[in-house]
């Protein structure tokens, strides 16, 4: 900041189309006044000798699933329901050949009262498989929405959203992140994701391994 600097955090969950639309139905009232959510993360590479194949370090990472990879649903929840003003943590190690947790359940409770549930491990594949790496659901007084792991939305046991862009990273999010960083350096607007914002986040994060530690819900306001 006082170099005159903008900078912001590639955070491209929030951008995967079915959750800017999942975004955009509430706001529309859908589901009437949010309720609840709950996402469920799921990929299977977190078990046996050779956990995490892909990205082997991760068997020594401290601070692992909560760190790196539940930071994105509690984004993406702040980006549809705002800040989080309380976060209660569960956390457990189920291979013993990492060192890190890769079990956790997050209790948070949003400043608008919203309460959401993530609940996260990397031991099965989603169902129906695809690129959201799990399900969600979104519930409010007069509805509910879910988002199967294929990206599409569903209502009443109906599929009433259906991603039908490029096939890219994620419903191609990675462009889309990458295009706003763009268009906000050559606007001047705000990014979704600067430092001051995206703080937040981590803050949830840091908060998450605090209630762990000691057994108890923690304030984010």
């Amino acid at each position: 900041a006082r170099a005159g600097v903008r900078i912001m955090v590639h955070e491209n969950w929030r951008w995967q189309p079915w959750y800017r639309e999942i975004k955009r139905r509430i706001d529309a009232g859908d589901i009437g006044r949010p309720i609840t959510y709950h996402f469920r993360i799921r990929q299977r590479d977190g078990l046996g000798s050779n956990p995490y194949p892909n990205q082997p370090y991760f068997a020594e990472m401290a601070r692992l699933l909560v760190y790196e990879t539940l930071i994105h649903p509690i984004d993406t929840a702040r980006f549809i329901f705002g800040d989080i003003a309380t976060l209660f943590a569960r956390l457990r190690r189920y291979n013993p050949l990492i060192a890190g947790e890769d079990r956790a359940i997050l209790t948070l409770t949003h400043s608008d009262g919203t309460d959401g549930i993530i609940d996260g491990h990397r031991f099965l594949n989603p169902e129906p498989p695809g690129p959201a790496m799990g399900d969600s659901l979104f519930e409010g007084d007069a509805g509910a929405l879910r988002v199967l792991a294929n990206g599409e939305i569903h209502s009443g046991g109906e599929c009433v959203w259906r991603y039908s862009g490029p096939e890219g990273y994620k419903g191609d999010s990675v462009l889309a992140t990458q295009r706003h960083f763009i268009d906000a350096l050559r606007t001047g607007s705000p990014f979704e994701t600067g430092l001051s914002e995206y703080a937040q986040s981590f803050l949830a994060v840091d908060a998450a391994y605090r209630s762990a530690t000691e057994a108890r819900a923690v304030s984010l306001e």
